[in-house]
């Protein structure tokens, strides 16, 4: 074997055990103090973990609530980003602060509305502080509710939500990285949303997902799904699955399903289809002890939308395509028990963007 050949092996086998060594430290839910080698503890999962004086970084705090009657859905972004540089100035779109109103009927294309604010509004909790909140305007978020009021292109939206679940966890945690942390993976949500003098209201009103993102930037290549499924004899379960490309061409695969008032974690996902042009993903995982899932989202027809993402580096967009009305259904089997099937219409959100074959950012 050549020297040559003995050092890329060499350097080929301690990335991996770097990569190893990181994704274990940093499985642990954390904000970094500013000079402190000492993590701080999350509890809520929505605690802020930027400072505004990052100069590049995006933090965002999402609703996706799935009306109960099944007319559509609503899909809130709260989002944070380069604070220390006031966003992507001379961006029309990369303001520092803004927040997203996105509307999914069932049966036509949706509609979004996004209003940027200067950071000068903004009234936020501590880094890491809890309880936390997010206020600009009319428009907050907290811990069990969030609200606003938009006016945009002649339309006015506005939002009056609380929501209550019994599931909390962090998908993926990578430090100062990135993140991706859900703290309400059941929600059930309350209150009253009026778009352009359209009311809905209800108590429950609808079910879905409150789920907080940061990072220096966004992947090239993820794609997420979140799923919510009802059930007349039981509570309800959930499944939440991301995958996204890394260096190095590894990949982060991770699910956590909720089921019978029990959490059960995948680490083994195995894609069997990824179809943007279609809309559709599908995928099988297993656990240790023999539990294994197969399930498929379908994020095709008319509720499929495409955005422009801003990116944290200020070079321009990258489109994202999120369906919030999705379909979905899961295969269960456990270890003499018999199958089970999960399936829903519309209480699933699909979300992908980039191709495999893009490079890194």
């Amino acid at each position: 074997m050549s020297l040559l050949k003995k050092l890329n092996d060499i350097e080929i086998g301690g990335i991996l055990l770097l990569h190893q060594f990181v994704n274990k430290r940093l499985e642990y839910d954390f904000v970094e103090g500013p000079r402190s080698p000492s993590p701080i503890p999350v509890k809520t999962l929505n605690e802020i973990y930027s400072s505004l004086s990052t100069g590049r970084r995006y933090e965002v705090w999402f609703v996706r609530l799935g009306l109960a009657d099944g007319a559509g859905a609503w899909w809130f972004r709260y989002l944070l980003m380069n604070p220390g540089r006031g966003g992507c100035p001379g961006d029309p779109r990369g303001m520092p602060v803004q927040v997203w109103a996105t509307w999914f009927p069932r049966d036509g294309k949706p509609q979004s509305f996004i209003q940027g604010f200067p950071l000068e509004g903004l009234n936020l909790s501590a880094r890491g502080r809890n309880p936390f909140h997010f206020r600009i305007g009319n428009n907050g978020i907290d811990e069990n509710s969030c609200r606003g009021e938009l006016a945009v292109d002649g339309h006015t939206i506005s939002w009056d939500l609380h929501y209550r679940s019994t599931f909390h966890f962090t998908l993926s945690s990578k430090g100062w990285i990135g993140f991706l942390r859900t703290p309400h993976s059941d929600a059930l949500f309350s209150g009253q949303i009026v778009m352009d003098g359209r009311s809905f209201l209800g108590n429950p009103l609808g079910f879905g997902v409150q789920g907080h993102n940061c990072g220096y930037r966004h992947r090239n290549v993820w794609t997420w799904a979140h799923a919510y499924f009802p059930r007349p004899d039981g509570p309800p379960s959930t499944l939440e699955a991301l995958l996204y490309d890394m260096p190095f061409g590894l990949v982060f695969r991770k699910a956590m399903l909720w089921h019978d008032g029990k959490q059960r974690q995948f680490r083994n996902l195995r894609e069997t289809r990824r179809d943007p042009d279609k809309f559709a993903w599908n995928f099988r995982c297993s656990t240790p002890d023999g539990f294994q899932l197969e399930a498929a989202i379908d994020g095709t027809g008319p509720s499929l939308h495409r955005l422009p993402y801003v990116k944290t580096d200020c070079t321009g967009s990258f489109e994202v395509l999120n369906n919030s009305l999705a379909k979905a259904w899961l295969r269960l089997q456990r270890p003499n028990a018999p199958t089970e099937k999960l399936e829903t219409t519309t209480g699933a959100v699909l979300e992908m963007a980039g191709r495999r074959n893009h490079s890194e950012e």
